[in-house]
């Protein structure tokens, strides 16, 4: 059902709850997400309490970000209740998550949160005006989202690393004593998936003696899309189909901005040459357990891929929109760069030599510093702010679903 800014939705949430209530459910907890970036991440978070049957939770859209295309039919399908932001932020909950900044200063209630990508590694970019340029902050720390008015916004802030929180007391050292080390949920969640490696290349079309190459790109005009808008083609057509297997990410941000239609239009003439293209929603994380290479370029899904132990060849890296002395510095200092004048094929079979098992290992604890433990440290974390005892049984780390790529016609494969 669509939800109007405006509508009101009855409920376990609702100011007269008790009247339609089978359940009794003592905590409400609130998932903010500000677009489908974020909401992938809070999917990694709520299974740790919604089945906690002393737990009722209703998810809401923040209008804080440019890129909420298709996120409320994202919620929805979900099957969870979701609230309209009005509605939320005239309710009070136990706990409210968000895997991002922006307009939680309006909620009525505790708020975590989580990162939504590898964590701090990117500066803000840069508006145009007329006004002389400054320094720019660091993606994920910027101070006047984290304190509004005088006041730091989060209860508590979960950080993958002890190196996030020193950046984060450069950056904004109000909101430090918020800060817990938490390890990051989606690396745990990739490395539980290892064993499924095969499974997933069968799902995404890999033949035996077939090498499968994975494109991930970031959004904006420095990603490796931005920077070479004809990559899904070229790459496609370059490399024979008999031997590799073309499979793409483009970040959730790319769909919402231009529609899936749009996104799948323009790339119709790969998908008929063989090309498997993932939904924003989930699959990139199954690809990167299948990848034997990455081109890839500054974004997350690049620095997993590396953090995984598989090599990569970074086709864009825009050295001024790395945080220096960040985990996406160091992957830049590391990877080699593709050539584009260069023959692609002999590139993929030289980037082996980039990166030894030590060097994959250094770069995997630069992402987190409590690996295979996010799940127990930021369900923990989460009662202590509802005021309500953890469950015993510890909680458990789920491998990720099949991938369900793009088929030529524009629809995912069953």
């Amino acid at each position: 059902m669509h939800c109007s800014a405006d509508s009101w939705i009855p409920g376990p949430f609702d100011l007269n709850a008790s009247k339609g209530s089978t359940v009794p459910t003592p905590r409400k907890v609130l998932a903010v997400a500000h677009h489908i970036t974020a909401a992938t991440r809070l999917a990694d978070v709520l299974p740790l309490l919604e089945s906690d049957r002393r737990v009722a939770v209703a998810y809401t859209a923040a209008p804080a970000s440019i890129f909420t295309g298709g996120l409320e039919e994202f919620l929805r399908g979900l099957g969870g209740v979701v609230l309209p932001w009005r509605q939320a932020t005239q309710l009070k909950f136990d706990l409210a998550i968000a895997a991002s900044h922006g307009m939680l200063e309006n909620l009525h209630a505790p708020v975590m949160t989580v990162a939504h990508g590898s964590g701090p590694g990117k500066l803000l970019h840069r508006r145009e005006g007329l006004g002389p340029p400054a320094s720019r902050p660091v993606t994920g720390l910027i101070r006047e989202r984290l304190v509004v008015a005088g006041r730091v916004v989060p209860s508590s802030i979960a950080m993958a690393h002890e190196r996030h929180q020193a950046m984060l007391e450069r950056e904004c050292p109000e909101a430090l004593p918020v800060t817990f080390v938490a390890g990051d949920p989606c690396l745990d969640r990739l490395m539980v998936s290892l064993p499924y490696r095969d499974a997933y290349r069968r799902a995404l079309g890999v033949e035996d003696g077939q090498q499968m190459i994975f494109l991930s790109s970031t959004w904006d005009t420095n990603s490796l899309l931005g920077q070479h808008p004809d990559l899904l083609l070229r790459v496609t057509a370059e490399l024979p189909s008999d031997e590799y297997r073309i499979v793409a990410a483009l970040h959730p941000h790319v769909w919402a901005w231009y529609g899936r239609r749009q996104v799948t239009s323009w790339y119709a003439d790969c998908l008929r040459l063989g090309l498997r293209l993932l939904p924003p929603e989930e699959g990139w994380r199954a690809a990167l357990v299948a990848a034997d290479r990455i081109v890839g370029d500054h974004g997350s899904v690049t620095c997993y891929g590396a953090a995984l132990g598989v090599p990569v060849l970074l086709g864009a890296f825009p050295e001024d929109s790395v945080a220096p002395g960040s985990h996406t510095a160091r992957l830049g200092m590391m990877a080699a760069r593709v050539d584009w004048d260069r023959s692609l094929r002999r590139q993929l079979d030289e980037a082996v030599h980039s990166f030894s098992a030590d060097a994959y290992a250094d770069f995997r604890r630069e992402l987190s510093s409590r690996p295979g433990e996010a799940a127990r440290l930021i369900r923990r974390e989460m009662y202590r702010l509802m005021r309500l005892p953890d469950r015993q049984s510890p909680p458990r780390i789920v491998p990720v679903p099949l991938p369900r790529p793009i088929t030529h016609d524009g629809i995912q494969a069953a």
